[in-house]
């Protein structure tokens, strides 16, 4: 695979479906049916919490919320098959924060850490759900919290989480400071941090969510870093974002590794598999009009 020739900018975004596995730097995978995707990645997820089960080990997971329809999946087949989620660690990949740094009030639709609570965790019947103390969540007022975690606990099993129309990988944004450089090597080797939300992001959330509203939208986030991210066992990136993420998709999978589009560098682990419906696998329009 590394042997393979990387195509120019129009000869990625045009290339026909069937041609894509043969010129990807990383596994890819492709469903007709975008609800299939979610079940089939929900079985995944439990039957790896499964597995680990039946040999005594732990399951560690760094969780996004986005995507996140497989979450309710996951608890239905949870509670159907009677799968204890007791030895696991769950840890949160990134959230919102207000303008100030801090967290957001947990009633608040940008919470992250409520949302995975509510609508994962919540939904799992108690006798089988987590211990509270293998619940991970990032805080701002303590930024080596999940670190340290991870440090003593990592590398964790799995990686699930989304890729933006940016590049950014969990809030790994890429770094665009006019006035400064971060050069590859420095931004894989990132730990939790804050980021300032993008422009990109503010319009992708307005649009989705507020009505075109940009001051509902939170200015910062928090994220586990990229060191740790590409240091998982296994990671596996899925979207069914359609043409809103067709350009980024090809580029995750065929463009060098560069800080330019942070979720390349996926294409250096040694277990990843990126996911997607038939839609967001197609090539983005080229024969268009206003």
């Amino acid at each position: 695979m590394t042997d393979m020739k990387r195509l120019p900018w129009d000869e990625m975004l045009k290339l026909p479906i069937d041609k894509l596995e043969e010129h990807s730097f990383v596994p890819i995978r492709i469903f007709d049916n975008a609800d299939d995707m979610f079940v089939y990645l929900a079985r995944y997820t439990v039957d790896l919490v499964k597995e680990n089960n039946l040999k005594g080990l732990p399951t560690s997971i760094i969780w996004p919320c986005g995507p996140k329809k497989q979450f309710p999946h996951i608890a239905r087949i949870t509670n159907e098959e009677k799968v204890s989620w007791k030895n696991t660690y769950n840890i949160q990949m990134d959230e919102w924060l207000t303008w100030d740094c801090r967290p957001l009030p947990k009633e608040h639709p940008f919470n992250l850490q409520s949302y995975i609570r509510r609508n994962l965790f919540g939904l799992i019947d108690p006798a089988l759900a987590p211990e509270e103390e293998n619940m991970i969540f990032l805080d701002p007022m303590d930024m080596g919290k999940v670190d340290r975690f991870l440090d003593g606990h990592g590398p964790v099993d799995v990686v699930f989480g989304g890729f933006g129309f940016t590049g950014h990988f969990a809030y790994n944004e890429p770094y665009t400071c006019r006035w400064g450089y971060v050069s590859n090597e420095e931004f894989v080797n990132c730990r939790t941090r804050i980021v300032a939300t993008t422009e990109e992001t503010f319009i992708m959330h307005a649009h989705r969510s507020t009505g075109g509203n940009t001051r509902l939208v939170p200015q910062f986030g928090i994220t586990v870093g990229m060191q740790d991210l590409l240091k998982a066992k296994r990671i596996r990136l899925v979207s069914d974002g359609g043409a809103w993420k067709q350009t980024i998709f090809r580029l995750l999978c065929m463009h060098e590794p560069t800080v330019k589009y942070p979720c390349t560098f996926v294409q250096t682990h040694n277990d990843a598999e990126v996911i997607v419906d038939a839609v967001t696998a197609e090539a983005p329009a080229y024969d268009f009009s206003n």
